[in-house]
C-alpha cells in the first residue's frame, strides 16, 4: 500500500491539539470527608500524619462501592497563600478551570480537593500555588488556569520527569492500578549497553541525537537481533531509563535479546513538524536511521521482528511509517495515538486513508486512556476501521490520561505481546 503523501509543511491553520471538545462528564469531585480534615487545634498532628502516610490521601468510597476510592490532594499553605490548583492528568475541565481549585479549611493552613476515582486509576498531577507571587486569581473572571508556578508536592516522593523541562512531576497509583516495577533496576542482572550518538540526516535537513541499546553480552543472542524503534528517545532513555525495562524483560525471558534505536524529538516545534505523517520522516527511519544502526549491530530485516512504537504524535507516526513501509515495520505499538490529526479540512486523515486501502501485513497494538475524552473517539475509530478491514489489531483502554506513567506499563505489555516468544 502507498499512503497519500503529505506536504512538506503543515497547511496553514492546522491545529496542534485534538478537537476542543467539552468534557463529556463533570470532573468527579467530592466534598472532602470531614473525618479526613483536622479539627480545631489539630493542625500540627494532622500534617505529621500526612507526612507519614504521603499524599494524596486514599480512603474508601463514600458511596460504599469497593471499585472506587476517595482521593484527597492537599497543600500546606501560608498566610500568603491565595489559591491552589491541582490538575491530575486529563482530570480537569478546560472550560471551567475553577473546578480544580482547592478549598481552604478556615482558620488553618490546610487546602484540600477530593475526587472519586476508580481503584485502577493512576496519573501524574500538577500543583500550582499562588503564594502572593502572581496576578490575583479571580474564579469569576476569565476561564483560565491559575497563573502561578508549578510546585512539587512536598508530601509525595513518587515522581516522574516532566516531558520537556525534566523537572519532577508527582504521581499517584490506586490499589488496582498496574505498577511500573519492571522499570526499576534490579541488582545482579546482566546489563545491556546504551550509547548516545549524533546522526546527520539529509532527508530531515538536520542533525539529531539518538540512543542505541544492545542486549547484555552475557546473554546468548540470535544471529540477527529483533529491533525496536521508539520515538521521543530523549525522554524514554536518559530520563525514564528504558534500558532497565529491557534488561528486566530479557532476564525474565519475556523478551528475546533485542536492539532498541531511540531518535530524539529535538523540541516541541520540531516534533509537531516531523511527527505528523511526513514522508520525509518515514524515509529517515527506513533509509537513514535503521541502516545506520545496522552498521553497528546485527539487526534483523524481518518486519515480523521489528517494532515501531510511539505515543501521541509518535503513535500516529508509528502507524503512518508502517503503512508506508510494511515490508520493514511489521509491528506497530501506538499509545494514545494522535489519530485526530487532520490534513486541512480532512479530519482523522490517516484513519480515512487506511480505511480506503487494502489490509496491511502489519500487527497493530493500540491503547488509549479512558480520561482522554478529546482523543479517545478518534482512537476508537482508528481501531474500528482497521478491524473492519481484517487487520491484526488489538486495542485496550486504561484508567488514566495522556501520561507517561500509564504509557510505560503499556509499552512493556505491548512489547511482550509483539516480540515475546
Amino acid at each position: 500500500m502507498s499512503v497519500r503523501p503529505r506536504a512538506a509543511t503543515p497547511p496553514e491553520g492546522t491545529p496542534h491539539h485534538p478537537p476542543r471538545l467539552p468534557r463529556p462528564a463533570p470532573v468527579p469531585r467530592l466534598d472532602t470527608p470531614a473525618h479526613v480534615l483536622p479539627g480545631p487545634g489539630e493542625t500540627e498532628e494532622f500534617w505529621t500524619g500526612v507526612r507519614r502516610r504521603g499524599t494524596p490521601l486514599v480512603g474508601p468510597d463514600p458511596r460504599g462501592d469497593a471499585a472506587y476510592r476517595a482521593v484527597t490532594f492537599l497543600w500546606r499553605g501560608t498566610a500568603a497563600t491565595r489559591a491552589v490548583e491541582v490538575v491530575p492528568n486529563k482530570l480537569g475541565d478546560p472550560h471551567d478551570p475553577a473546578v480544580n481549585r482547592m478549598t481552604h479549611l478556615p482558620g488553618t493552613d490546610v487546602w484540600h480537593w477530593t475526587l472519586r476515582l476508580r481503584h485502577d486509576w493512576r496519573g501524574t498531577y500538577e500543583l500550582r500555588a499562588d503564594e502572593g507571587d502572581g496576578p490575583r486569581p479571580d474564579a469569576s473572571g476569565p476561564r483560565r488556569r491559575l497563573a502561578a508556578p508549578r510546585r512539587p508536592d512536598p508530601f509525595n516522593p513518587r515522581t516522574l520527569p516532566h516531558r520537556w523541562d525534566a523537572g519532577p512531576v508527582p504521581y499517584a497509583e490506586l490499589p488496582a492500578a498496574p505498577r511500573g516495577t519492571d522499570w526499576e533496576p534490579r541488582p545482579g542482572l546482566p546489563r545491556g549497553t546504551v550509547t548516545e550518538h549524533t546522526l546527520s540526516s539529509a532527508r530531515l535537513g538536520r542533525s539529531g541525537r539518538l540512543w542505541l541499546y544492545q542486549p547484555p553480552a552475557a546473554v546468548p543472542r540470535p544471529a540477527a537481533l529483533p529491533v525496536l524503534i521508539l520515538l521521543d528517545g530523549e525522554h524514554w532513555q536518559p530520563r525514564l531509563g528504558l534500558s532497565h525495562l529491557l534488561d528486566n524483560l530479557i532476564a525474565d525471558g519475556r523478551l528475546p535479546p533485542l536492539a532498541a534505536v531511540l531518535p530524539e524529538a529535538v523540541d516541541e516545534a520540531t516534533r509537531w513538524t516531523e511527527l505528523s505523517c511526513r514522508p520525509a520522516y518515514a524515509d529517515f527511519l527506513t533509509g537513514e536511521l535503521l541502516p545506520w544502526a545496522a552498521r553497528r549491530l546485527p539487526l534483523t530485516d524481518d518486519p515480523a521482528r521489528t517494532v515501531i512504537a510511539g505515543q501521541s504524535l509518535g503513535g500516529l507516526t508509528a502507524a503512518y511509517a508502517a503503512a508506508l513501509a510494511p515490508g520493514r515495520f511489521g509491528n506497530v505499538l501506538a499509545q494514545s495515538g494522535s489519530f485526530w490529526w487532520p490534513v486541512g479540512p480532512d479530519a482523522e486523515w490517516l484513519t480515512r486513508t487506511l480505511g480506503a486501502g487494502p489490509r496491511l501485513p502489519v500487527r497493530f497494538r493500540l491503547s488509549c486512556g479512558e480520561q482522554e475524552w478529546a482523543a479517545l473517539p478518534s482512537a476508537r475509530r482508528f481501531h474500528d476501521t482497521l478491524a473492519a478491514l481484517g487487520h491484526d489489531v488489538s486495542y485496550r483502554e486504561f484508567d488514566g490520561g495522556h501520561d507517561y506513567l500509564c504509557w510505560r506499563t503499556e509499552l512493556a505489555d505491548g512489547l511482550v505481546e509483539l516480540l515475546g516468544d
